[in-house]
């Protein structure tokens, strides 16, 4: 079985109120009607034929539609996430508009069954949290990203 990769980047900012996360909630019918576990690391699948960074990259600009800030990444490592992918993600600090945001969109059945397809936003939206408003709204498997993220931030060796 082949494992699916995906790679994505954390843009954070700090302020007088401490870091901040931008994360993106999921788009599409599944997703719509949940906030907990709903929101993700903006991140895409990739092949043996791209590397990670330049996914990440890539991924950015098509979940948000806005260009990658310039900036150096930070490595935050890979992780598995309970459906077995595995998500390679780097932390950017940058600051952005969540107003400007243009999401790119996917394609599939909806109603599933109905022989019909519908457009969906990649993402419906994007948001500025804290790192704890943000931990519980993350996919479970990408919380550790937060995690890595603060040890960056207070001079730990990070990952």
């Amino acid at each position: 079985m082949t494992v699916k990769r995906s790679a994505g980047l954390l843009l954070f900012r700090t302020s007088g109120d401490g870091p901040e996360v931008l994360i993106a909630h999921m788009g599409g019918p599944l997703w719509a009607s949940r906030d907990t576990g709903a929101w993700s690391v903006p991140k895409g699948e990739y092949t043996d034929d791209e590397t990670p960074e330049a996914a990440a990259r890539r991924e950015f600009v098509e979940e948000l539609g806005l260009p990658v800030p310039d900036g150096e990444l930070v490595p935050l490592g890979e992780i598995r996430q309970a459906n077995g992918k595995v998500v390679t993600a780097w932390a950017l600090e940058a600051d952005l508009d969540p107003a400007a945001v243009r999401p790119g969109t996917f394609t599939m059945e909806w109603p599933r069954g109905s022989g019909r397809t519908r457009e969906f936003p990649e993402v419906d939206r994007v948001a500025w949290m804290s790192p704890e408003e943000a931990a519980p709204r993350l996919v479970a498997g990408q919380r550790v990203f937060l995690e890595r993220l603060a040890e960056h931030l207070n001079g730990g060796a990070g990952g």
